[in-house]
């Protein structure tokens, strides 16, 4: 039996693929805790996990919403600070703010809870989401063997290539990073460990990975059951229209109202043979509850929709994009910042949905979009490779396989 410690930041988007790899070490006999925020971490992975706080009290996230776009949706602790980025933030500078006023003082307030978690649980490998820099750092000032969970492949592109200021100054940053809470003198990227990198993700979406090396094992989505919102009403879908599915994430909720409302009108356009269901946390569309064509609510059941879509219209979250192909589901893809522009150049690349401009598309745009993912064969066909692909790299239970190789070889060192 081992132990595994798994350090997760605030970001649902991030806690929720590792939630299946958590069950399957648990189902095998292994011990199993986390590093993270109590009350997030047990409305997903379940009331009786062993949570470790971290940081303690909470920390707030960047974003309306509390919620830095494009990683995942997030709930932080309650009463807790928020460094609110501007909605219309984008590019280099929308990178800069989730660095310097998200990832960097997450890891810094992380970094003592995670040696105290540490220290109390003595795990034999941390488990570090790309994104909680603390986990790799301080499990490398340990002298711990530690694994990054990547749960976007976006860091796998390389993005910064054709930046190199831009790049430097990340990497800067991280050197810097490294010099206040990791080993003095060491030279580990917290985002690649030397161990092994799994990826929720599989090369016929993500491509070639331009950067992590042999270390990358290619799982997969890891999907496990998740709490569900309030009753859904089920008895309003029309068997007889193709289902959309159209989501910005909770991320993106302050900056989605005119896209939501065109993603509507598009539909409604199409109504003799399309129908909507829509997340709109804001209530942007208004409550009509007897509308025939477009069903908007706060909150949706995703997974269990998905069985029954036909399209999908999102922002390029890599959970939302993961789980629609998972499904074979062809996607409409409108990044708005962060890593959402690499998610969607990789659907648009291996052919498996649109991709249109979040801040210009209107009705028309969004529907030609959406008759062409709908009425396409060769697009459905991509989508229905990469979910076959998906289906085959074995997701939590081949991230368990890798975690289990990795603690039994570290036990003959």
């Amino acid at each position: 039996m081992s132990s595994f410690l798994f350090v997760v930041p605030p970001l649902v988007g991030h806690v929720n693929p590792l939630v299946g790899v958590a069950s399957a070490l648990t189902v095998r006999g292994h011990r199993v805790a986390w590093a993270g925020e109590p009350a997030l971490v047990r409305r997903l992975a379940g009331p009786d996990a062993v949570v470790h706080p971290c940081p303690p009290g909470g920390m707030g996230v960047p974003g309306g919403t509390g919620v830095p776009g494009g990683l995942g949706e997030a709930g932080p602790g309650e009463g807790a600070p928020r460094a609110v980025r501007p909605p219309d933030l984008r590019g280099p500078e929308a990178l800069r703010f989730l660095w310097e006023r998200f990832l960097v003082p997450l890891a810094e307030a992380m970094a003592p809870g995670v040696g105290q978690a540490i220290g109390a649980f003595r795990p034999d490998v941390v488990v570090a989401d790309q994104q909680a820099l603390a986990g790799a750092l301080v499990a490398e000032d340990l002298g711990l063997p530690w694994v990054t969970s990547a749960t976007t492949s976006a860091e796998f592109a390389d993005a910064l290539a054709s930046m190199p200021r831009v790049a430097a100054w990340n990497d800067m940053l991280l050197s810097d990073l490294r010099k206040r809470i990791g080993r003095p003198g060491g030279t580990c990227d917290p985002r690649f460990s030397p161990h092994l990198v799994l990826a929720f993700s599989t090369p016929e979406l993500a491509g070639p990975a331009l950067r992590g090396g042999d270390r990358i094992r290619w799982i997969g989505p890891s999907l496990a059951a998740r709490p569900r919102p309030a009753a859904f009403p089920w008895h309003r879908l029309d068997p007889r229209r193709s289902l959309v599915l159209v989501t910005l994430g909770t991320a993106n909720a302050g900056v989605g109202g005119r896209f939501l409302t065109e993603a509507a009108g598009a539909v409604r356009a199409r109504a003799g043979r399309v129908q909507a269901v829509v997340a709109d946390p804001e209530g942007v569309l208004g409550e009509r509850t007897g509308d025939p064509d477009v069903i908007a609510l706060p909150v949706i059941p995703q997974l269990d929709l998905l069985e029954h879509a036909a399209a999908v219209v999102c922002h390029g979250g890599h959970n939302t994009v993961c789980e629609a192909l998972w499904h074979g589901v062809p996607l409409v893809v409108a990044p708005i910042r962060d890593d959402q522009p690499v998610i969607a150049a990789q659907v648009a690349g291996a052919g498996a949905g649109v991709r249109i401009r979040f801040g210009r598309a209107g009705a028309a745009a969004i529907g030609a979009a959406l008759d062409t993912v709908l009425g396409e064969q060769q697009v459905r066909a991509a989508a229905a490779t990469i979910s076959a692909a998906f289906r085959a790299a074995g997701g939590a239970t081949a991230a368990a396989d890798h975690l289990e190789r990795l603690a039994r070889q570290e036990d003959h060192v």
